[in-house]
């Protein structure tokens, strides 16, 4: 097939997005307005022509600066709500139907926004997303490491205490260094006694060990980014044998510089190891991708074909924390286009 023509078919596939964040997938136009409404008290330019030089990150640090600035923008709830629904906007024109959306409550609660209203106005926009649109959103309420042991404390609170009908897992976030998972086991374990699944970010910038931490301490159930567990023959063999997938985000590992060139991507070494994988976009407008440019980038890695691809999209489906219901729906519609493609 053609690259034009893998390009027309990733972009029809049914797709699941797994690893994607609340903020980091506000696009130049919602972040633009966003500005403009809170114009004179913010770095970010309103004139979304000059994000992509704002989105120029030097590394992973850089990076967080940057997001955290967006994240100030998130002022009121209706700023939230105008962000949660202009996310749900942009996947679904990329045929996601289902998206499991990273949220850090902490971030914009501690911004003087009530939890309730928080909550409130991002289950609005998931219910007409579902309604208008045909996304059905879940949530991932995402623990921001920089900001240590009592943003964890407090989105455990928010979490347990307000607890959104679309909540269904319990995340970590932001840098890894100088940020040791094992501390935060104590809010994943009652995160998880409550019923939240575990997904924490680990081994993106740090090695092996920090994986191996959030699979004994954390109890997690899937693994944001973990490109780093290639450098360990026994965690590959540990991923692959217990069936805890990665969440890989490739062109976001580029643009933090978690990898220094997508050449040297250990994509294919982590499949080929039999560890199971989704792919994702992370931060798509910040990293100027997209979740159907990612399942381009990883067709090159992978060498995959439309059928490849559409296996991809399957494996995205299954590793979700979706009802049986939504699976078998989503899979028979991947299984209904690829047939007619």
């Amino acid at each position: 097939m053609a690259k034009d023509d893998l390009a027309s078919f990733v972009a029809g596939l049914p797709k699941a997005e797994l690893h994607v964040h609340h903020v980091g997938s506000a696009s130049p136009r919602i972040v633009a307005e966003l500005a403009a409404r809170h114009e004179g008290r913010s770095p970010v330019p309103a004139d979304p022509a000059l994000l992509a030089e704002y989105f120029t990150f030097t590394d992973f640090a850089h990076f967080i600066e940057v997001y955290l600035s967006v994240v100030d923008l998130i002022r009121d709830a209706e700023d939230v709500r105008t962000l949660t629904y202009g996310v749900a906007q942009d996947l679904a024109a990329q045929q996601v139907r289902y998206a499991e959306l990273t949220v850090t409550p902490y971030s914009s609660v501690n911004r003087g926004i009530p939890a309730e209203a928080f909550c409130e106005a991002i289950e609005d926009a998931r219910i007409a997303a579902e309604k208008e649109l045909g996304l059905v959103l879940r949530w991932c309420f995402d623990i921001p490491g920089e900001a240590g042991l009592a943003s964890a404390e407090q989105t455990l609170r928010i979490a347990l205490d307000r607890r959104p009908d679309g909540l269904i897992s319990f995340g970590l976030g932001g840098p890894e260094i100088g940020v040791p998972r094992p501390q935060f086991k104590p809010y994943f374990d009652q995160a998880r006694a409550a019923g939240l699944r575990s997904v924490p970010h680990a081994g993106e910038t740090t090695g092996a060990q920090t994986v191996w931490d959030a699979i004994r301490e954390l109890g997690a159930e899937r693994i944001g980014h973990g490109i780093h567990a290639a450098q360990d023959p026994e965690l590959l063999a540990y991923l692959g044998e217990h069936g805890i997938p990665l969440e890989v985000c490739p062109t976001s590992n580029l643009r933090t510089r978690a990898v220094a060139d997508l050449a040297e991507h250990p994509l294919a070494a982590i499949v080929a190891a039999g560890v199971p994988v989704s792919i994702n976009s992370d931060d798509p407008p910040m990293f100027g991708t997209t979740l159907n440019n990612e399942y381009l980038v990883a067709a090159r890695l992978l060498d995959l074909d439309a059928a490849g691809v559409a296996e991809l999209a399957r494996q995205g489906v299954r590793h979700s924390f979706a009802s049986d219901q939504v699976k078998s729906t989503l899979l028979a519609e991947i299984d209904a286009y690829t047939a007619t493609a």
